[in-house]
């Protein structure tokens, strides 16, 4: 019997130290849980994603919760971009004791953990997962970003009313929740716009493009919309630019990368994305981690080996301290707490006022759209553009 005892204090013991708002070495520790690829398609930009938060969690440390400060630890795990790696991952964080989760980069992958963190009651913050189904199907998924069906309408209105013409391509991954839905918002748009759609999907891994440039030539289609990751993203700008397409490549906020535009430099190519945040927005942020990413070799190098200021570190930065809106409006650090404060957030971020509707998606109306400087290798802002 002493024996059973013992190990039952002994379980509890161990529970108790993973239980969230742990203390350790004499330090109330509350867990955030960032749930993001770093490697797969997806790596480089959950990196970027990443550092956002990394740069947030160096401002401000530690948060106030119930009267008490507690040091803020992020706890990151890789989902390795696919599905299939989400419930493990998502699983991952929920054995490290997290009270809220931030991600992820990529739709599909947030869609496969939200089954797991809404099992465990732990709220998630999609940052830049754009797919409706990210919080539609899942009660405890909120998000900061705009959707995939407003995301799309924006590129079909530009395609017609900005590029002037009635044929497009689009071009997706097959397998991608992300880029077939986004496809189809487009599609549904520009069709309604009295637009002709030719349509083309890859298998995962290609490496040549050259076919699909030759047959958007041979169609005449005027742009080509290829809500992409970014390693494809790059080889498609090569591909347009060998086989001189003339028309615009519109590429999602995926393609929102340095390496992204820098594979435009020098290239006879015009790229236009719809994206979260231009550089230039606010300048007092953008020097604060510009000079914290050059001071950080690590973080030098998952942003691209530049400071260049990515959308998705931005929203990455907001996250984060929406995420401690909740916690602080909660009064604790237990996940169903936070879970019901969350609906009530609002934050003034850096992409904007960041807010909720009854789904738990962002109030998000507007898009920035910019355009790749092929002589300088640098983004140049164009227009804000809504869907009215």
């Amino acid at each position: 019997m002493k024996k059973i005892i013992a190990l039952v204090l002994v379980l509890v013991m161990v529970f108790a130290l993973s239980a969230c708002g742990q203390k350790d070495s004499g330090e109330a520790v509350v867990k955030i849980g960032v749930f993001e690829p770093q490697t797969g398609d997806n790596g480089a930009g959950g990196k970027q994603e990443i550092l956002g938060m990394q740069y947030a969690n160096s401002v401000q440390p530690t948060v106030e919760i119930g009267g008490k400060e507690y040091k803020v630890q992020l706890e990151i795990v890789d989902n390795r971009t696919n599905a299939e790696n989400g419930p493990s991952a998502a699983s991952e964080l929920i054995n490290r004791g997290v009270s809220v989760v931030l991600g992820s980069y990529g739709s599909g992958v947030s869609m496969a953990g939200g089954t797991v963190f809404q099992e465990a009651g732990v709220p998630a913050i999609g940052v830049t997962c754009t797919n409706p189904q990210v919080t539609s199907d899942c009660e405890v998924y909120f998000r900061i970003c705009f959707l995939d069906p407003f995301q799309g309408t924006v590129h079909a209105n530009y395609a017609v009313n900005e590029v002037g013409t009635m044929k497009a391509m689009t071009l997706a991954m097959l397998g991608s929740d992300y880029d077939l839905g986004l496809a189809n918002y487009f599609t549904d748009s520009f069709e309604a716009l009295g637009g002709k759609v030719v349509s083309e999907t890859f298998p995962e891994a290609t490496s040549n493009f050259v076919s699909y440039i030759n047959r958007a030539k041979e169609e005449g289609c005027g742009v080509i919309f290829a809500p992409v990751s970014t390693n494809y993203a790059q080889l498609i700008i090569e591909a347009a630019s060998a086989q001189g397409y003339e028309g615009q490549l519109l590429g999602s906020d995926t393609w929102d990368n340095n390496m992204v535009v820098e594979s435009s430099t020098g290239k006879d190519v015009e790229v236009k994305i719809t994206t979260f945040y231009q550089e230039g927005g606010n300048p007092e942020f953008d020097e604060g981690i510009k000079a914290w990413i050059n001071a950080n070799p690590d973080a030098l190098t998952n942003n691209g080996g530049n400071d260049m200021v990515s959308a998705v570190t931005v929203m990455g930065y907001d996250a984060y301290f929406v995420a401690l809106e909740a916690l602080k409006a909660a009064g604790s650090t237990e996940p169903a707490a936070v879970l019901e404060a969350l609906p009530g957030v609002s934050y003034e971020g850096v992409s904007g006022l960041i807010e909720f509707d009854e789904i738990g998606d962002a109030k998000r109306d507007q898009a920035y759209i910019k355009t790749a400087n092929t002589a300088e290798g640098v983004w140049e802002f164009v227009k804000i553009q809504g869907i009215d």
